[in-house]
């Protein structure tokens, strides 16, 4: 399984994780492509090579025109999920905010759905939020593990004024995570890091068994003279993994007799959205012969009830029925091609590193046949010959 471990010996966050991940090899092309799918504009992206104390790192800039940051979890949310961003990049984001959400609540003594976000709704962290995401699947990430983190020291200067390093929503969300301080006077993990950290990885560990593929030096903004402010990221293939990867996931079913087949397509793009990793639907007969649709929904069990919710919303369902299964899955990767027509990223399949499958991805394609009127069959044969060619 492919492993992604956050070696958080000087912090992180967010365009820490940014550069890291171009640091290891994903392009900052590709990172931007799926993230002008969101509906916020004004904003350019860059990365530079740098050098933190003795360590050559890569630092990623977000650049953005914006001076309104004030943005309620529920509007990012929204944002995330109307943007059609690929689902698992989506649905990992969205839990990142989530997560981000809930540490504000319980710390301002507020509902989450009141929380407004000031430094993490601006455009930079959503764009390190949503970009690492992006970033992670462009990569094949199905597993993440981290380090003790190195949170620093000091004060912080903050929308809520000064306060402690770390700062409040750090230390909230990093609850059972092993932490320390080497007494450096710096905010060395943020709270943006903290979340993305806190979120995809289950806890600290040692350094994992791995056979390690790439790794990634993520620079920070600062550059203090104790030690290199860095963020190593390193991936690979986890040991005991094999060709293919078991996971379990959630199946929730119901039959319908009595929806309009508008109502399902809506439901299935929300589903997708908030991250179901497939939605699909089969004709069934039903009691007193009506012909009705079995639909069905396959999750992840942390976003079980989220999607059951969603399904008791946009159907017309009264029950739905929710089991347990064990699902296998090929290695899979991105990269991206070149075509003439522009920038087509390519799903690879692989089993024990050899490749079973690839496929051009179907958005990117259809985009590009819309913009500059040609069939998009010509788009995707194109892509393909592109990717062939370079004996990936």
């Amino acid at each position: 399984m492919k492993t992604a471990y956050f070696d958080c010996f000087s912090g992180v966050s967010g365009d820490m994780v940014l550069g890291a991940l171009v640091d290891a090899g994903v392009e900052l092309a590709a990172i931007e492509n799926e993230l002008r799918r969101l509906p916020v504009s004004d904003w350019t992206i860059s990365a530079e090579t740098v050098k933190r104390g003795a360590i050559r790192a890569t630092k990623v800039n977000v650049a953005a025109g914006e001076q309104h940051h004030h943005r309620s979890l529920g509007a990012i949310l929204k944002m995330i999920e109307g943007a059609g961003l690929s689902p698992r990049v989506g649905e990992r984001a969205s839990r990142i905010f989530q997560r981000l959400g809930e540490a504000e609540a319980k710390i301002h003594g507020v509902p989450v759905e009141r929380v407004h976000f000031h430094e993490v709704g601006a455009v930079d962290a959503i764009v390190d939020i949503v970009g690492a995401a992006a970033g992670f699947e462009l990569l094949g990430i199905e597993k993440f593990a981290a380090s003790p983190l190195n949170v620093g020291a000091g004060r912080v200067q903050t929308a809520h004024g000064t306060l402690p390093v770390p700062a409040p929503a750090t230390v909230e969300l990093l609850r059972g995570f092993a932490c320390y301080s080497t007494g450096i006077e710096r905010e060395l993990a943020t709270p943006t890091g903290a979340a993305i950290v806190s979120t995809l990885a289950a806890g600290t560990e040692p350094f994992p068994r791995m056979t390690i593929e790439r790794v990634g030096w993520g620079a920070g903004s600062a550059d203090p003279p104790e030690q290199a402010n860095v963020l190593r990221l390193v991936t690979g293939e986890g040991e005991g993994s094999a060709a293919l990867a078991n996971e379990t996931i959630v199946e929730i079913e119901a039959n319908v007799d009595d929806m309009s087949p508008q109502l399902y397509g809506y439901f299935a793009e929300r589903s997708l959205a908030a991250g179901a990793l497939d939605v699909f639907s089969i004709p069934a007969q039903m009691k007193k012969n009506r012909p009705g649709q079995l639909i069905t929904v396959l999750a992840r069990p942390e976003t079980a009830e989220r999607l059951i919710a969603i399904l008791f919303e946009e159907t017309t369902t009264l029950g739905a029925r929710v089991s347990r299964a064990e699902r296998r899955t090929l290695e899979r990767e991105w990269t991206s091609v070149e075509t003439q027509y522009g920038t087509v990223r390519v799903k690879i399949a692989r089993a024990g590193g050899r490749v079973v499958n690839a496929a051009a991805e179907y958005e990117d394609c259809r985009k590009i046949a819309e913009e500059r009127g040609v069939p998009l069959k010509r788009v995707i044969e194109e892509a393909m010959a592109r990717w062939r060619q370079t004996g990936s």
